[in-house]
Order: structure tokens, then sequence, then C-alpha cells
């Protein structure tokens, strides 16, 4: 047994993924009463916490760190997180209920491929769409939280562009875990 399996449940990467948990509604409240400074607050938490998921990652990878509750903790930190800040922006009339509802659709589908799939005794790790799927999601909730012009910059209007383009990697992701699964597995997910 590795000496991460025996790591305590509360170690700093599953501190960091429940701080992610908990911040989610500290996102709602910024978000709640819509002004210039609260959406500046409220982008600067989003990046913070942003930023932990990374490095809780790599904590646990690096020091030996990686549970059973941190396999569980992390990825329903991020999907908290993301989901709680589009469904504020749909509030908010700052993107399209359509497309957030395909982005959350699309998450519930590939959590409940892998909990089939974790029935079965068959990991599906994150892929390189899946990853890029998330760097884009995070990238389009920055200007999109910001969402007020800086310096020139109209925000939104980078924000909504690569929602679009998140959109799109969140449905091929998607689509790309099922197929790759289906054509590995078959559509019973029995152990060989």
């Amino acid at each position: 047994m590795s000496s991460g399996a025996r790591q305590g449940p509360l170690n700093l990467p599953n501190t960091l993924s429940l701080i992610r948990i908990a911040t989610a509604p500290l996102l709602v409240l910024l978000l709640l009463y819509p002004s210039r400074s609260l959406s500046v607050a409220a982008t600067v938490v989003f990046v913070l916490v942003s930023i932990t998921d990374w490095l809780d990652g790599y904590i646990a990878r690096k020091w030996e760190k990686v549970t059973p509750l941190g396999k569980f903790l992390d990825p329903l930190a991020d999907k908290l997180l993301i989901v709680t800040a589009f469904i504020m922006l749909i509030e908010l009339g700052r993107v399209p209920a359509w497309g957030v509802a395909a982005i959350v659709a699309r998450e519930m589908a590939v959590t409940g491929l892998r909990a089939i799939a974790s029935n079965a005794g068959v990991v599906i790790a994150a892929g390189p769409l899946g990853k890029a799927k998330t760097v884009s999601q995070i990238a389009c909730l920055i200007p999109l939280l910001l969402h007020y012009p800086f310096y020139g910059v109209d925000f939104h209007a980078v924000g909504i562009v690569v929602f679009y383009i998140a959109v799109a990697l969140t449905l091929w992701s998607g689509f790309d875990y099922f197929r790759d699964f289906i054509s590995t597995h078959g559509f019973s997910a029995d152990p060989d």
C-alpha cells in the first residue's frame, strides 16, 4: 500500500477541494446584486479557487496524497463551482440558458457514465478533450464574471465568444467519452 493511500482524509489537497465547494455559495452571494465592484470580486474569487483546482491535483500526485475521498471531492468541487457560476450568469442575462443546459447535461451524463464504468471496475480518466473542456469553461467564465468593460476591452463580448467554444468542446468531449466507452466495453459495461 502506498503512503498516499494511508493518508488521512483531510489532507491538503482534500482541504483545497473543500474550500472550492465552500466557495460556491460565496460566488452566489457576490452575483446576487450585480455591480461592477461585485463582479470584480466574484472574478477574483473564481480565479483564486480555479487555481486551487490545479494545485490540489499537483500536490496530491507529487506528495502521494491521493485518497478515495479526494477522487470524489475534486471533480465534485470543479463541477459545483463551474455550474454555480454558469447558473448565476443565466440569472444575470450574461449567457444563454440553452448553452448552460447543454454543459450541465454533459456533466451529468459523463458523471453517470463514470459511475456505471466504476461499478464494472473500469476507470474513465480525463482525456485531453476533457481537460480542454475544463480550461475553456474556466476561460469563458472569467471574462463573463467580470462582464463590464475595462481598459477598452469588452469582457462580456470576449466571454461570449469563448463560451460558444466551451459549449462545443464540452459536447465534443462528452461524445468522445461515450464513443470510447461503448467501443471498448459495449453497452452493458460488464466486467470482462
